[in-house]
């Protein structure tokens, strides 16, 4: 808005001085025409001017009145307070949930109806019509002005509003997702606050980005974000229901994402934890497609759970392979794993390395001589397998 009514009509400055004179004396007038009027476009809008929007309002109204006809008289006042009066007042009509657009209505009207009171009450010594012009010009410049100041407010509570619901949202899902469960009376709290109702069950996802605020409107299901380290968190609640996870795949198509288990709200940090993990193995290339789906990959994450522990596992239970050339210790390594997976049926190995049986148990001779007893212990062999498992899939 401008700072004077003579910047938005330079021609008042050769105003006569009676001609503002003479619109400060109909001020009361003017105030009572121009409360009716407002009157009847809220009642237009199913609104009253008696709640507190409606107090805010009339105040307003009087503001406005009062600075236009102080400023025609006095074009180089400031306007900085009348300007702050309907600031907040756009303010206030976003928090009581209406639309700009309403308060721009009935600040236009306002102002039609003002021109045609000065119009009706103007007398044949009055202003000269090349006066009315000017101020006429004055008017709707400065009704405008006085709608960009409410449009102002208004996108500033918005943004004040969006960053408020940001942080109560992202209070909510790190209690959700803390280490320790929070306590029911904290959580309960912090889902009032985001006016969220706790459910069931959920399942979180984790997805390359930061538009935390597009995601979860476009899920939808009352999915709440927010940004966490390297990712949008997402917590999908009620997962289970027909379509919900469909909608939620469908959301993030051409996005790398990774979707946790569905679990019990109390364990959500799990859920968490491994889309968190499935999406980190996603951008290394170990896991394929999007969105990851956690529970589908449990054996990658659990070997790749703690960087490095698979290699050190593998390392240490296939010691008795690491003086080997390369190609015998492949062959051996490869028949091991074929010979734990199929429980010993040699024929069963045989076809799956594309090899004679022969070969196989004159292999697994020479594998009895390297691992001894640890081949018929179920626990090693299980640690063996996920050992080989782990290798043989990096192509080692």
């Amino acid at each position: 808005m401008a700072d004077t009514l003579l910047d938005i009509e330079p021609g008042l400055a050769r105003l006569a001085p009676a001609v503002g004179e003479q619109l400060r004396g109909l001020r009361a007038p003017l105030h009572e025409r121009i409360l009716e009027t407002v009157r009847a476009a809220m009642r237009a809008q199913g609104r009253s001017l008696t709640g507190g929007q409606g107090r805010g309002l009339s105040l307003g109204v009087r503001t406005a009145v009062d600075a236009f006809v102080d400023a025609v008289a006095e074009p180089a006042r400031d306007l900085a307070a009348t300007r702050a009066v309907f600031h907040e007042l756009g303010r206030t009509e976003y928090r009581e949930g209406h639309r700009v657009d309403a308060l721009r209505a009935v600040l236009t009207l306002g102002g039609r109806e003002i021109w045609a009171f000065l119009v009706a009450h103007t007398t044949p010594a009055g202003p000269a019509p090349a006066d009315l012009y000017v101020v006429a010009g004055a008017l709707f410049g400065y009704v405008d002005a006085l709608a960009g100041a409410a449009a102002e407010g208004y996108l500033d509570e918005q943004r004040a509003a969006a960053r408020d619901w940001a942080t109560t949202r992202r209070r909510l899902i790190t209690l959700l997702v803390q280490p320790q469960p929070p306590a029911e009376a904290a959580l309960r709290a912090a889902a009032d606050a985001a006016r969220w109702p706790l459910p069931p069950t959920v399942a979180v996802l984790s997805v390359d980005g930061d538009d935390a605020d597009h995601l979860s409107r476009t899920i939808g299901g009352g999915a709440i974000a927010t940004v966490i380290d390297d990712a949008v968190r997402i917590v999908l609640p009620d997962p289970d229901l027909p379509g919900r996870l469909d909608r939620a795949r469908q959301a993030l198509a051409g996005r790398r994402a990774a979707l946790g288990p569905s679990v019990a709200l109390g364990r959500a940090r799990l859920s968490y934890r491994i889309s968190g993990r499935a999406l980190a193995l996603r951008r290394d290339g170990v896991l394929p497609a999007d969105p990851v789906v956690g529970d589908e990959h449990l054996l990658t994450l659990l070997l790749r759970w703690e960087p490095g522990l698979a290699d050190h596992l593998a390392d240490a239970c296939l010691a008795p392979l690491a003086g080997l050339r390369p190609a015998a210790r492949r062959a051996l390594a490869e028949t091991l794993h074929g010979w734990l997976r199929r429980q010993g049926q040699v024929v069963a190995v045989a076809e799956d390395l594309h090899t004679h049986p022969q070969t196989v148990r004159y292999r697994m001779r020479r594998l009895r001589e390297l691992f001894g007893a640890d081949l018929d212990d179920p626990d090693r062999r299980l640690v063996l397998h996920l050992a080989l498992r782990h290798r043989l899939g990096e192509g080692r």
